[in-house]
This record gives C-alpha cells, sequence and structure tokens, in this order.
C-alpha cells in the first residue's frame, strides 16, 4: 500500500490542529502558564480565602501581575496562608493590602493588590497580613434574612399607632 503526499499533509494537519485544540483547553483553564519572566513570591494570610484555587490570577488595577503558586493551612494561626508568585517588573509598596474578589456577580475569585503608600517595596519571600478575606455569598444570604426576621419581629410586638416604646396611659 502506498501513502501519498496528501495523507502526510492531512495528518500533519490533523496533529497541528489537535495540539492548538489542546493548548487552548489548558489555557483557558488556567492550567498551563507560558511565562518567562522573572518572579518573586509573596505569602498572604487570609482568614478565609473562598474558591481561590492555585493557578488563579493577581491583579492591580485589572491587570495581571501574577499568580497564586499555593494555598496552605497555619494550624497555629488558623489560617490560609497563599504563596503568591508575582512578575518582577511590578514593584509594589511594603503597605500594600491584598483583597479576595471575584470576577463580575458569581465568577471566579481572584487576588486583587492595592498598593500602599510607603517608599520601600515588597521583597522576595515577604508576608503580608493586611488582606481581606473572600464575601461568602451564604453569610450574607444568611445576615440579610435573620436582619429582616428581627425587624419584623420588633415592628410586631409593638402598639399600632404608638410611636416606639411608649408606655400606654390611663383616661381620666
Amino acid at each position: 500500500m502506498q501513502t501519498s503526499k496528501n495523507d502526510v499533509w492531512v495528518g500533519l494537519f490533523v496533529l497541528i490542529g489537535a495540539a492548538a485544540i489542546l493548548f487552548l483547553a489548558l489555557q483557558s483553564a488556567n492550567l498551563l502558564n507560558l511565562n518567562f519572566q522573572k518572579t518573586y513570591h509573596v505569602t498572604g494570610r487570609f482568614d478565609n480565602v473562598g474558591g481561590v484555587k492555585p493557578k488563579a490570577a493577581v491583579r492591580s488595577a485589572g491587570v495581571l501581575v501574577g499568580r497564586v503558586e499555593s494555598i496552605t493551612f497555619d494550624d497555629k494561626t488558623f489560617q490560609a496562608n497563599i504563596r503568591l508568585e508575582l512578575e518582577s517588573r511590578y514593584a509594589f509598596p511594603k503597605d500594600s493590602s491584598l483583597k479576595i474578589l471575584t470576577s463580575g456577580l458569581l465568577g471566579e475569585q481572584y487576588i486583587g493588590i492595592e498598593p500602599g503608600g510607603d517608599e520601600r517595596n515588597i521583597a522576595d519571600g515577604d508576608v503580608i497580613t493586611q488582606t481581606q478575606s473572600a464575601i461568602v455569598l451564604e453569610n450574607l444570604i444568611s445576615q440579610f434574612l435573620f436582619r429582616s426576621a428581627a425587624e419584623s419581629g420588633s415592628k410586631a410586638s409593638e402598639a399600632p399607632g404608638a410611636p416606639a416604646g411608649a408606655v400606654p396611659q390611663e383616661p381620666r
């Protein structure tokens, strides 16, 4: 059986197409990071990391400045430590703070860096303790429901037409 030149080209085209689809799938899932910039590492301490995952984006002013390298739990402070890998071309003041933010209403979570005003910059291995943990949607809903229930319960105990806390008086 002879192979023609066209069969070789078709096979090559199929292999390149499969490689391109694999590359796009890994890139869109944040499983592939082709970054050849020099980096430095910083650790942030959070009370609650929510749904942040390794390889999540680290952004400042909407610009991608790094990635989450790892997330660990410290059983002495009972906090989560997030190790960030930041590109060396981006320098942030020592008093910068970290926040866990969400893309859109229910999108993926990422780390946001708010620069401070210190003249010294964050160095490799520094720990940032000025952090704001993730907002947990379930906690917000439960606070809203409990507050609504408490307000409706206090309104039901008040007499209709009387100001709050008024003591009824006997007729003369």
